[in-house]
């Protein structure tokens, strides 16, 4: 059974470069879903990782990142998100080797 689970990663970030550096460190844990909006299958290590990185990258008073875990993977995660109208394009993913 997967220890992966799926987080919803949401952020609102106040400065050009602030925001091109997370959009671009995002891409590679997920999926884009919505403008400043990921979907991404991360285990316990990848999720405090990403966190590390996140939190030397955003202005801490300015800026906000959010989390919400969906559930595992192996689980309801990964049908937990849906929606109305244009379709998300949710790519097959892997472990991220990095």
């Amino acid at each position: 059974m997967s220890d992966r689970s799926v987080y919803m990663v949401s952020y609102d970030i106040c400065e050009a470069t602030r925001l091109r550096k997370v959009h671009a460190l995002l891409r590679g844990y997920g999926d884009a879903v919505q403008y400043s909006v990921f979907l991404c299958e991360l285990d316990k290590r990848e999720r405090v990782e990403l966190q590390d990185k996140l939190e030397q990258r955003i202005h801490h008073r300015e800026d906000q990142v959010l989390f919400i875990d969906v559930g595992p993977v192996a689980g309801r995660g990964t049908v937990a998100v849906s929606s109305i109208g244009r379709a998300s394009a949710r790519s097959e993913r892997g472990p991220v080797v990095l």
